[in-house]
Formats: structure tokens, sequence, C-alpha cells
């Protein structure tokens, strides 16, 4: 007896996530570490590894798109994907909050959710501590009322209905064409994806420190194309065959859908799949690409002798720890996507919003670097505010004059 369709996709997103696991774990390939990378010592090879996954991923869907082996249209509905990269209500406070909320928590919990998958795979006690409390307020904003008592009733009449406006979709081509009254949308976004890839490829190959790291090619590529592998699945004519089955089922599938890898998602999902009593339909895509990037990443610890134990070191850093992962499970559901959720899977649609979300995320974690940087530096002198004007001053974001610390 062959395997159901839903099986089948659900096989494929565990097996492609096994890569993006072993991968990650070889390379080190890590979004906030690339932050850290380039904020504390202007080294950009990581934070180029990650732009080329971006880079892979758009110009990837894009040929999906121009061969017509996708739908990606489906990606505009709450309907058809999950989540609704291009969705017509343009709800920007949530990409802005949620991001900053979610860069401020990967720096204080030591990583975003990918990388917390990672080290639980290379034997990290404390990601298992991050996932569990990320999984829980992820759980909150995903299944309860927690989102709409917190942020529903404010963002709900701020956000801009595109649809309202006869713009279908925030994707950057039909937007644009939407303004300025173009007709041929679509022409827009074929321009707009390969102008975004090659400059992106471009500006990541200028320089040595990315092309003389073979970790850094690998990186960013294979994490890159598992993307456009996840997309081919669920939105061409395979996942579009496996949404036409479920539309009508009693209960429908969470999550089924077009959609590609993001692992904030798949920790509330783990909550619900328990507490909903473990029934099959709630083993959601996500959730299997979060076991095979743990089984991925253990498989390479293994190999390489590097799988190791660790643990807590102070309750200080339990405590860090903590915060940063609950605000990781609100902003990321806040901003429909973390580092690689929106940063690469997100970013491949062309969406505004995940272009939002990103730029959000690098803030909230580069603006946290900093004042972690000030208040190590300075101690008792560098007190929260302090420390924020001074980082603010070297971000261009606040005169010198306002600078309360100095950077050593």
């Amino acid at each position: 007896m062959g395997l159901t369709l839903t099986s089948q996709i659900l096989l494929i997103a565990f097996c492609a996530a096994v890569f993006i696991g072993a991968v990650a774990n070889k390379t080190n390939f890590c979004t906030m570490g690339a932050i850290s990378d380039w904020v504390n010592m202007g080294d950009t090879g990581r934070l180029r590894a990650w732009f080329f996954a971006m880079a892979i991923a758009i110009a990837g869907v894009l040929i999906l798109e121009l061969t017509g082996i996708t739908d990606m249209s489906l990606v505009a509905s709450n309907d058809t994907s999950n989540p609704p990269y291009r969705a017509a209500m343009f709800m920007w406070p949530r990409y802005i909050l949620g991001g900053v909320l979610f860069g401020i928590g990967m720096t204080l919990a030591s990583g975003c959710g990918n990388k917390t998958l990672v080290r639980l795979g290379g034997g990290n006690l404390k990601s298992i501590v991050v996932f569990l409390i990320m999984g829980f307020f992820a759980y909150l904003m995903m299944y309860t009322n927690f989102y709409a008592y917190l942020f529903h009733n404010w963002i709900s009449p701020i956000s801009i209905d595109l649809a309202a406006k006869g713009i279908p979709s925030q994707e950057l081509g039909t937007i644009t064409a939407g303004i300025f009254g173009f007709e041929d949308a679509q022409m827009l976004y074929y321009i707009f994806a390969g102008v975004i890839a090659l400059a992106m490829l471009v500006w990541v190959f200028l320089k040595e420190e990315f092309r003389g790291s073979l970790d850094n090619i690998l990186g960013g590529g294979v994490i890159g194309a598992m993307i456009v592998i996840a997309w081919y699945v669920t939105a061409g004519s395979t996942g579009q065959e496996w949404l036409s089955e479920i539309e009508w089922a009693e209960v429908r599938p969470h999550a089924a859908g077009a959609q590609s890898y993001t692992f904030v998602a798949p920790s509330g999902q783990f909550y619900n799949y328990f507490i909903a009593g473990m029934k099959n339909n709630l083993i959601t895509f996500a959730l299997m690409g979060a076991l095979g990037v743990v089984l991925g990443s253990l498989t390479w610890a293994l190999i390489s002798r590097s799988f190791r134990f660790e643990w807590f070191s102070s309750l200080g850093d339990f405590l860090r720890h903590a915060i940063g992962a609950a605000l990781m499970g609100i902003g990321g559901v806040l901003a429909m996507g973390c580092t690689i959720g929106q940063g690469i899977t997100g970013v491949s649609t062309l969406s505004l919003g995940s272009f939002m979300a990103l730029i959000s995320i690098i803030f909230g974690c580069a603006i946290t670097m900093k004042i972690q940087y000030y208040k190590m530096i300075h101690e008792k002198d560098a007190t929260f505010v302090k420390a924020l004007l001074s980082s603010l001053v070297d971000f261009k974001m606040l005169p010198a004059s306002m600078r309360k610390l100095e950077f050593y």
C-alpha cells in the first residue's frame, strides 16, 4: 500500500530539512551569528551566506513562476497558504514590532528558531528549554486569544487593505503596478525578482571573505535550494492536488497548502499536537521540517564528533534565554516568520512585509548586541538609556552629540 499524498509531502518536508540541519551545523550557518560578526567585528562572511540563501530562493521561485511550475498566487490567501506572505491586508505593524521583538529575543536566546533546532541536535540542552518556552508563547499567539487581546485590536485599524485600493497582493511588482497604473504586474515581478537576486549575488561575491569560504557558499546555497524545493512541492501540481483533496475534509490539517520552511510556527504546533490529542492531521509540514533539522544536525554532530552536552552556566544565563525564547515565540508569530521564515522563505515571494520583517529583525538583533556591548564595557555606568542612545548614535540614527558612552 502506497503512501498517501499528505504522507508523501510530509516525508519530503522532513528529508529536505535533514539537509538544512546537517549543513547548518557543518557550516555554522547562523543568522544571529551573521549579525554579530557584522556588528562586533565588521566581518560580513556569514551575513553574505544568509543573503546568498535569499538570492538563491528568489531566483528559484522566479524560475518556478516563469516556467509555470508553481502557482504562487496561492501565497496571497490564508486559505491556500501558511502564512499568506502576499496577503492584500498589509498589517505593517506586525512586521515591524514582531521583527524587532524576534531580533531582540534571538539575541538573548543565543540564536533564532532554526539555530535552536540545530543546537538541539548537537546536544545543547539549553535549546530544549528555549524551544519549549518559545513554543508555549507561539502556541498562545496561534491558538488562543492572546494575539487578539494584545495586538489585533490596535493593529487591525491601522493596517492597510490593499485590495480596497485595487491592489490584490503585497508582492512588490503588484504594488508598483497598482500605484503607478501599470497593466502588467507579473512582468514587473519578473523584473524585480531578477534584479534583486542579481544585486544580492553581486554583493555577496564581491568580498573574498565570502568567496574564500566553502562553508559560507555551501550553507547559503543548500539552505536557499531547500526553500525552493519546498515551494516546488507545496505550490506546484503536487501541492495543488494536496490542497484540493483536503479543502473538503471535515478537519482540514492546520498549515496545509503552499508554504516553505519556517521555524517558530512548528514550536507552537508542537504544543497543539499534544494538547489536541496527537491526531495525525495535526502533523504538519512545519513540524516535520523542524524534526528534520534536529535529525540532520544530530547526524552531522555524530559524524564530526562534535556532539556535546551543554547546560546553563548560571541563573542569569537561564533567565536571559527564557526571556529571549518568549520574545521569539511572540515576535515570530507576530511577524509571521523568523530569520528563515521571513528572511528567506518570505523574501523569496517578494512580499513587502517580508522585507520589512527582515529589516526589523536585523535591527532588533543589532541594537540588542550594541546595548549588551556597552553594558559589558562600561558596567555600572551603562544604564539602559545611555546604552540605547549610544547604540543609536553608532547606527547613525541619532546625532553624535547624543552619545552618552564611548565605543572603545
